[in-house]
């Protein structure tokens, strides 16, 4: 994960299971588009909340990442309830593709610590043929939004480790199918000019993106 998510203790991660994306490209597609009880196993809103417990006090892990949440923010939040009265107080990280409802997002403020949205495209067409998302850009962009006004810009401890804030995560797709200028200029002319983005150096496009 980013530096200043996994610091010298790490991130805790948590991947869920499927996605509402089914992108071409996908380096997590076992987990993200297979089956879903093929690449996992249900678990209850008990057993999850062990499992960041665990995160947190056993492997001293810096924040609890929730990867993929958006399909089961429910579940999320009823692992919370049992967690935080047994001491969970680690930041919150909800690491999502952007293509996430406004209602989800705006039922999530106060609970959510920092947001790591991905801003995948700048083109609908291109996020219909490789994502199969026909609105993902309108979808994407209003839920940043709103993920900044929740939280703002980033905020770092003296380690240098996040607290609060929101971070882009923009991967860097062939052919410039990414929009990249584009999103980038909407990112600082109608989020923050302060807008913390992540490009990460080991992606690279997988799964069926040799068929495209």
């Amino acid at each position: 994960e980013e530096p200043v998510l996994s610091g010298h203790r790490g991130s805790g991660t948590i991947f869920f299971s499927g996605c509402n994306l089914r992108c071409c490209y996908c380096q997590n597609w076992q987990i993200s588009q297979a089956p879903i009880m093929s690449s996992g196993r249900e678990v209850t809103a008990m057993e999850l909340a062990e499992k960041m417990l665990y995160l947190q006090n056993e492997l001293e892990c810096h924040n609890i990442n929730l990867v993929t949440p958006s399909h089961v923010v429910p579940q999320i939040i009823a692992a919370l309830v049992e967690a935080i009265p047994q001491g969970l107080d680690l930041p919150l990280v909800y690491n999502t593709s952007s293509y996430d409802s406004l209602a989800t997002l705006q039922a999530l403020e106060g609970i959510v610590d920092i947001y790591l949205p991905d801003l995948r495209y700048a083109s609908d067409k291109h996020a219909s043929k490789y994502s199969g998302a026909p609105d993902y850009v309108s979808h994407a962009r209003t839920a940043i939004m709103e993920m900044q006004r929740q939280v703002g810009d980033l905020v770092v401890d003296n380690e240098g480790i996040a607290r609060r804030g929101l971070i882009i995560r923009h991967l860097i797709l062939p052919g410039d199918i990414a929009g990249s200028e584009e999103s980038l200029r909407w990112l600082v002319e109608k989020v923050s000019p302060n807008v913390a983005v992540s490009i990460m150096s080991q992606y690279y496009p997988s799964y069926k993106a040799g068929d495209f």
